[in-house]
């Protein structure tokens, strides 16, 4: 006599099959109570490329609104970000995390601005300019971390990469070919170079300068300081 396979037992009432793509839908269990399903969201539905532009499009309109009014309430964040108050909770549960999020996020574009700048290729010189003109263009995620050093309270900068030695190694070797003065500090000569982009960055926040105008003023005034123009002596 032949083998025959069991019969598979269905159990009386399965509950709904959840989906990939039913974020946040509420659906109906056995029981008749109503859930939510966003925490069996795959890995991969996370990380898809749309939420991936919605996550970004968060943290940088975040860092705009809180880098010009750090009471910014988090509907506002949603309106700069042209989305719904539901889905920027989706992402950022309360705004705790979403500073956070922001903090970490700024940190990594600033060190990417110094890392696309090639600070160790060329003339010091033209490093120096293209530091500052990549710096810059980070504008209010720089704006918002420096503001108020308040929202950097807690955070591991061991997460992000550290664009200080590529900065520090550039001034060094401005300082050995003659143009930044060997007379002060490398760590002095940084310290001046983040506050004359940040006063860039607020010039430019304010309406009072364009970006292209204020990167050129900083790099003036970085390679000849604030005196009257040089004349040579007869």
């Amino acid at each position: 006599m032949g083998l025959v396979a069991p019969a598979r037992r269905q159990p009386p009432n399965p509950s709904p099959t959840v989906r990939p793509w039913d974020v946040d839908v509420p659906v109906r269990g056995a029981s008749g109570t109503i859930r939510a399903v966003t925490s069996v969201i795959p890995s991969r539905t996370i990380d898809s490329p749309a939420r991936s532009r919605t996550r970004r499009a968060i943290l940088a309109a975040a860092a705009t609104v809180l880098a010009r009014d750090r009471t910014a309430t988090l509907a506002e964040v949603a309106d700069a970000a042209e989305v719904g108050r539901s889905t920027l909770h989706r992402y950022f549960p309360d705004r705790e995390e979403l500073v956070r999020a922001v903090v970490a996020d700024s940190f990594q574009v600033l060190a990417e601005s110094v890392q696309q700048a090639a600070l160790d290729r060329g003339p010091p010189a033209d490093a120096v300019r293209r530091l500052v003109a990549a710096t810059m263009d980070t504008g209010d995620r720089l704006l918002f971390l420096f503001g108020d050093p308040r929202v950097r309270d807690g955070f591991d900068a061991r997460r992000v990469p550290d664009a200080s030695p590529a900065v520090l190694d550039l001034i060094a070797r401005g300082q050995a070919a003659g143009v930044l003065d060997p007379r002060v500090s490398p760590g002095w000569v940084r310290h001046v170079l983040w506050a004359l982009v940040y006063t860039g960055c607020e010039e430019v926040a304010s309406g009072r300068m364009h970006r292209h105008a204020a990167t050129a003023a900083v790099i003036h005034t970085l390679e000849n300081g604030v005196g009257p123009p040089r004349t040579l002596e007869r």
